[in-house]
This record gives structure tokens, C-alpha cells and sequence, in this order.
């Protein structure tokens, strides 16, 4: 059997067909769903790209693997399991089309072939779905008749949203730049505005830009976008004459806050619209088409899930689970009844979910860019776009579940041997001059 696993960064959920959504957003995704399993809750542990992809590829914690964040000198360890190089020890041709492994080393163990066309781009995240097109599906036609896993790794849609010309009408009517429609406004006090306003996003679409639903509708027109690129790849797949016996994996390693919570556009904090994300997956050789799982999974699983299908050990480091006897219906408990989940971007918080509730809670005693309170509780059944925070009203229900993430916190730390909270200990996102710099505009 074969793997292939495609990635679409920062693609939140909420937005997808066969999530619910109601724009026309993805319609390979959503045949490609309905033909295999999708599963309704995939969060991920860790925010942003860099501990997300990890997660994915060790099976573990970023508590344990010890990559909290963009920056710093922290290093994945030679020890730790990765999914590429247990399997290409079990005989797999592995290739990434891909360019993480320009941002830090470890993304390019155990590959074979690792193809990387962002170079030409000063800013590796614009490269396009064609443009990796354009290396896998040579690869993939190359290479069919092999025993292979391949990883392609589309970056639509993430920021700037600048979809091809015909992509960018799709999901929006009106004026953009209409002052009735100003809900961008208060994005204009905050230090993102002055970096998106230049020629890199905002300077490229209607001045005065004023709403931020257009911004929106950008965002859902890179969707597409990227839907249309899979689309293709799901195609070449076919045409190779392998595809039933190819277990396709697509996921998403966070998702993107629109314009809640004073978040705008970027994946900052723990709501559901940046930790709840895709997973579908098909291998017509072994899973009924149609199922859906409703029960909490996360990224920790998917590096088990994997080396389950094909059979290879899954070592006992990897602290996820398989998630195949959920797919082909052999089980259908679910694995967990909480997760949790930690963000070290403009925040350094955590957060425990579970179906009922989340609790979101900053364990630095600082400043919070977003200005957020320390703890947030929302109630989503009845709440969930997370709008409304019951922490001071139930404060009982608060406290239990601050005391359970701490106690999960203070024995992985235990584990791991560290002495403190790494998302602490290494800081957010901002290092020591963007903090100086903002502190001189004065947004803190």
C-alpha cells in the first residue's frame, strides 16, 4: 500500500462544505469526504506551524518534543520518532514537496526526495498550489509503481489571501471600501494593520479597505483555490491506477481566526476557529465511503494512524493512538474525553477541551496583545464562537478544569524532566526587538 499525505495550511474547518459551511468553498474536498472518513473534531495540540507539523510527525506533545514556537534555539532531538524515517527503514520511497525543512532542519529526516519550489518566493509561504502541482504530479506519475509515501504541503490559504484574479469574486458582493461596512476599524489601532497595510496584502486590494468580510471572502477564494489544486492531485492519484490501494490523508496543521476576539486574520490563541481543523481520509482497498467520526482526535494521532495502516511498529514514545479502527468502523469508542492544547504565538496560553466546555488560560504572568483576561470559559453547545465567558459566573466549573490542565501540564513536565512551562520558558513568538518595537508604537 501506499501513502499520501497533503496538508492544507491554516484552513480552519468551519469553512469547508462537508463541515457545513455555506459557501461553495471546496468541492473536491467535500466528494473526497464523502467517499472515505471524515473526522468532525480534529484539534491540534499545538499552535503555530512549526509545533503543529511536528506533533504530526512525531506523535508527541510539544511538551515532549520540546518545539513550542516559531523562535528560539530549541531543536527537535535525533531521538525522537519521525514518521519519514520509520517509514523509509520499512522499504517506503519518501518524498515532501514541501519547504519546511528551509525553516528548521528536522522536517527533511527521513526523505528521500525532498522538493522544495518556494525558493524563487521571498516570502516561502507564497508559493502556490500550481507551483507545488507542478513538482508532485511528476514525482507521483514517476513513482507509482513503488511503494511509496508522499507529503505535499499547499500554503493557500494562508495570509496574505491573495487568490488568482478569478478566485477573488467569487464569495463577495458590495462595496469593500463602503464606511457603512467598517468593521475593520478597530484592526486600524493595532500594530497588524501597519504591517498588512503595505504593498504586500492591503495595498493590493480596494482602498479604502473598510470591511472585513471581503477580507473573508479573500480567504474563502484561497480555499477554493487550494480545493482546486487537490483536485488536480486527487486526479493525477487516479490515473496512476494505484489509488485504491493508497491510503489519502488531508488535514490542516491549525486553522485562522477571522475577526473575534480582536484576532484578525492570523492564528493567535486557542478559539475554535484556529484549533479545530479537517481530516478526511480514503483507501478505497479497506474504508466504506460516508463515515463520519464525531469524537475528539488530535494531531498526536496521526503519525500512529499511519504507521498502523501499513504495518509498522508504532514506537512506544509516540503518544498518540491509531485512529484506523475508528476509520474502518472496528471500534467506534472514543479515544479521549478532554484534549489539550497550547499556543505560543502573540500569547502563550492553554487551553482543555472537552465536548461541553473549554477552558483557555494564561500561565505568563504578562501582557497579552489581544488584552485578553487570564481565563476564559465558554460553553459550546450553547456558545460556539466562543463569544461569551462564563469563568467568573461558573466559577466551580472553572476551577475543576484550571486543576486538571495543570495537573496534565505538571506530569508531562514531570515526564519530560523539565523544571518549567516551556511555553514560558521560551517565550512567545516575539522576540526581544519585536517587543521593543511595539512598546515604541505604542501598542502595549
Amino acid at each position: 500500500m501506499n501513502l499520501l499525505l497533503i496538508a492544507i495550511d491554516t484552513l480552519r474547518a468551519d469553512h469547508l462544505g462537508c463541515y457545513g459551511y455555506h459557501r461553495e468553498t471546496s468541492p473536491a474536498l467535500d466528494a473526497f469526504a464523502s467517499q472515505g472518513v471524515l473526522f468532525e473534531k480534529l484539534y491540534a495540540p499545538a499552535v503555530p506551524t512549526h509545533p503543529s507539523y511536528t506533533t504530526t510527525y512525531t506523535g508527541q506533545h510539544s511538551i515532549t518534543h520540546g518545539i513550542v514556537t516559531h523562535c528560539g534555539r530549541a531543536s527537535l532531538s535525533p531521538q525522537a520518532p519521525f514518521l519519514p524515517e520509520l517509514l523509509l527503514q520499512a522499504g517506503y520511497t519518501t518524498c515532501a514537496v514541501d519547504n519546511l525543512s528551509s525553516m528548521r532542519p528536522w522536517f527533511g529526516r527521513g526523505y528521500e526526495f525532498y522538493i522544495d519550489p518556494s525558493g524563487r518566493h521571498p516570502h516561502r509561504h507564497a508559493v502556490t498550489c500550481e507551483e507545488i502541482n507542478a513538482r508532485a504530479l511528476p514525482w507521483l506519475r514517476a513513482h507509482a509503481r513503488e511503494q511509496f509515501f508522499l507529503f505535499v504541503h499547499y500554503w493557500d490559504p494562508h495570509t496574505p489571501y491573495l487568490p488568482p484574479g478569478r478566485y477573488r469574486d467569487l464569495f463577495y458582493d458590495g462595496d469593500p471600501t463602503d464606511p457603512a461596512r467598517d468593521s475593520l476599524a478597530s484592526m486600524r489601532k493595532q500594530l497588524f494593520w501597519e504591517w498588512w497595510s503595505g504593498d504586500c496584502w492591503f495595498g493590493q486590494l480596494p482602498q479604502p479597505l473598510r470591511d472585513a468580510e471581503y477580507v473573508v471572502a479573500l480567504y474563502d477564494g484561497e480555499i477554493r483555490y487550494a480545493d482546486d489544486g487537490v483536485g488536480e492531485l486527487l486526479d493525477a492519484l487516479a490515473d496512476t491506477g494505484v489509488a485504491d490501494d493508497t491510503l489519502v490523508i488531508v488535514f490542516s496543521d491549525h486553522g485562522e481566526n477571522m475577526y473575534h476576539h480582536g484576532v484578525f486574520f492570523d492564528h493567535h490563541g486557542l478559539y475554535e476557529g484556529n484549533v479545530h481543523v479537517p481530516l478526511a481520509a480514503r483507501w478505497p482497498a479497506r474504508l466504506a465511503g460516508g463515515r463520519r467520526v464525531p469524537h475528539l482526535v488530535q494531531h498526536v494521532d496521526l503519525a500512529p494512524t499511519l504507521l498502523d495502516a501499513c504495518g509498522v511498529e508504532i514506537p512506544a514514545t509516540m503518544e498518540g493512538r491509531s485512529l484506523l479502527p475508528l476509520m474502518t468502523g472496528d471500534a467506534d469508542a472514543p479515544l479521549y474525553d478532554r484534549l489539550v492544547t497550547q499556543e505560543c504565538t502573540w500569547q502563550a496560553k492553554w487551553a482543555l477541551r472537552t465536548d461541553e466546555y473549554k477552558l483557555i488560560l494564561s500561565r505568563e504572568r504578562g501582557r497579552d496583545l489581544h488584552d485578553m483576561p487570564p481565563r476564559e470559559l465558554y460553553h459550546l453547545p450553547t456558545d460556539p464562537c466562543e463569544l461569551h465567558n462564563l469563568a467568573d459566573e461558573r466559577p466551580g466549573v472553572t476551577a475543576q478544569m484550571e486543576g486538571e490542565l495543570e495537573a496534565w501540564i505538571a506530569r508531562m513536565m514531570e515526564k519530560n524532566g523539565l523544571d518549567r512551562d516551556p511555553l514560558v520558558a521560551q517565550g512567545t513568538t516575539l522576540g526581544r526587538d519585536w517587543r521593543e518595537w511595539i512598546e515604541r508604537k505604542g501598542y502595549w
